[in-house]
């Protein structure tokens, strides 16, 4: 601060813009505070803030700004963490691809630029301002959703932390728009804050999550974390034991993991939550997903599939009897897609059953099973009951364990259609996950139709999207673009970042892997064989993988090739292709 300061001094003595004096005065008192020069001179008006903001400007070469008419997006502002913006003193205004602009008062700290540069993993383009504007743009930047937070629970005290009368405020079936005005506890109207913003913003999950000396609060919108807001720490059981109380938990329980959902009208639309609570070393974790109903497109062609997986997809629900499963990781869309499969199928002439934990969305001409483990109605038993209701085809909505695959492969085998889901990385180590359970392999081959997996892609904001050079083909190849597809007209894009979309994003997509039960693939399964031979017949035959699927997304302008190789692993041969 003081060698920056008598720079300053420097600058406006050259330019003759502050008598001698009266700025080595305000340096003293600058230096002696610890407080920056600008500031003193702009107290004291011995300088207007526009004229010393053109001077040093024009000095530094950086051009100026006015952060007063600056609101930074959210996802700018997580390129830098809250605590070095204010450590350094810089601040994020906006960020084009890898380029972020910053504001900062001193561009001549090489040593701090340096860190920043590190840290977001960007190259930096300076803009110039001063220092008060420069603090009023982090508060309302970084602190705007705490200062809405602190405002809440100003009038807390300590009693105030524990619930006391937690059968008055069930918030099943109400509005919360209403429950935003009502004067009652601030823990209430935080967690209704936290659940309106979260609906607001369409995120698909909340986490709230207890460390040693802090709680944070993050959503997670098109696949990605951000943090909003960080109550205080001493409110977390306070918090926890208002989500249980609407989720029919049980309060007094802290040890083990419980599970719950209630219901809310915001906005006019009815949104559904999912609530899991998980005890971790510092406190209660809380995990709520947001379901509604109104983001749910029930359309197969909509997914975003490649026509190739849509048109293998399309075959195997058109089959009178069998089995076919959706496989990938937690948030993957799994779901969606089996749904928009059943309303594609649904028809008055066919009787259509689901066993579900939970029953996320509520269909229309389907009859649709609550799995309640605690009752003993489990996803085998509801499978066997089902069985003697004459089902046409049944939706199971995941398969867990040997019974039940048992159950679901035998039905499979007796007429029915049977879609399903299972936690695999792809689809030919599916069928060597079926075996692992202790199926029989001429089972898995004789029941299976399809197996397939699933991932969710960010698409690329139409409104700036911006276009790439073309890497070279050597590139495209190893990242897994197949020779043909690196032709001079192929035009690749990334993301920017504009005011209607969230860094550059806007929505997601889903690809497909869909590996058919051809006679080929089947015979190496009664064999025996491992997935990777699984996967090398597949590739022979052309099979499209998560990866290919992808950089076809981005060959079509929809996503970027840094977002598929987030979310895709490498197409790499098995071990029995490699030695031949």
């Amino acid at each position: 601060m003081i060698s920056f300061n008598k720079r300053v001094a420097r600058i406006l003595e050259d330019a003759g813009t502050v008598a001698v004096e009266p700025l080595q005065e305000a340096l003293k008192k600058a230096d002696s505070g610890s407080r920056p020069l600008s500031s003193i001179l702009v107290e004291q008006k011995l300088v207007d803030e526009g004229t010393l903001l053109g001077i040093l400007a024009e000095h530094t070469r950086v051009p100026p700004i006015n952060l007063e008419h600056v609101t930074s997006d959210p996802e700018v502002l997580e390129s830098l963490p809250q605590e070095l913006a204010f450590d350094y003193g810089v601040y994020p205004v906006s960020r084009i691809g890898s380029v972020l602009t910053i504001a900062l008062t001193n561009p001549y700290d090489v040593v701090k630029l340096d860190d920043v540069r590190i840290v977001t993993g960007c190259e930096l383009r300076l803009v110039l301002t001063l220092e008060e504007h420069l603090k009023r743009a982090l508060d309302k930047g970084y602190k705007a959703g705490q200062r809405e937070v602190d405002q809440i629970l100003g009038s807390m005290e300590d009693g105030d932390i524990e619930l006391k009368e937690a059968h008055s405020d069930d918030l099943e079936s109400l509005d919360l728009d209403a429950l935003a005005d009502h004067e009652g506890s601030p823990v209430i109207k935080f967690v209704n804050m936290v659940i309106y913003q979260a609906a607001k913003e369409r995120a698909s999950d909340i986490h709230i999550e207890p460390f040693e000396r802090r709680v944070i609060v993050r959503f997670r919108k098109d696949g990605v974390m951000r943090q909003v807001f960080e109550p205080p720490r001493r409110m977390l059981n306070a918090i926890v034991s208002r989500i249980k109380v609407v989720s029919s938990m049980d309060i007094a329980e802290r040890r083990k993991p419980q599970d719950g959902k209630f219901q809310m009208r915001i906005d006019g639309r009815q949104v559904d939550f999912r609530v899991s609570i998980l005890p971790m070393v510092h406190g209660e974790k809380v995990v709520l997903r947001l379901l509604d109903a109104t983001n749910l497109q029930l359309d197969l062609a909509s997914l975003g599939f490649e026509e190739q997986a849509l048109e293998d997809f399309r075959h195997a629900i058109a089959q009178p009897y069998g089995m076919i499963l959706v496989t990938g990781p937690t948030g993957s869309g799994k779901s969606t897609t089996l749904y928009s499969a059943v309303k594609e199928m649904l028809s008055e002439e066919e009787n259509f059953v689901t066993v579900e934990d939970p029953v996320e969305y509520q269909l229309d001409g389907v009859n649709q099973v609550q799995v309640q483990t605690k009752r003993g109605l489990t996803f085998a038993s509801a499978l066997r009951a089902i069985l003697r209701q004459d089902p046409d085809k049944i939706l199971l909505g995941e398969i867990r364990d040997k019974e039940t695959i048992d159950i679901a492969i035998k039905a499979a085998l007796t007429g029915h259609l049977v879609l399903s889901t299972l936690h695999t990385n792809d689809a030919p180590s599916t069928i060597s996950r079926m075996a692992d359970m202790g199926v029989d392999p001429f089972m898995i081959a004789s029941a299976t139709l399809l197996v397939s997996a699933q991932r969710l892609c960010r698409r690329l904001c139409k409104h700036c999207r911006e276009p790439i050079d073309r890497p070279s083909p050597e590139r495209l190849i190893e990242i897994g673009f197949l020779e043909d597809d690196t032709g001079a007209d192929l035009q690749l894009y990334t993301a920017r970042g504009c005011p209607k979309c969230s860094n550059g994003y806007s929505g997601r997509f889903a690809i497909l892997e869909t590996l058919p039960m051809t006679e080929d693939i089947r015979r190496i399964v009664i064999d025996g064989g491992s997935a990777a031979e699984i996967k090398d017949r597949a590739l022979d035959n052309e099979m499209l993988t998560l990866r290919r699927c992808g950089l076809r997304s981005a060959a079509a302008g929809k996503t970027s090739v840094e977002e598929v190789l987030r979310v895709t692993l490498h197409d790499k041969r098995g071990r029995a292709k490699d030695n031949a």
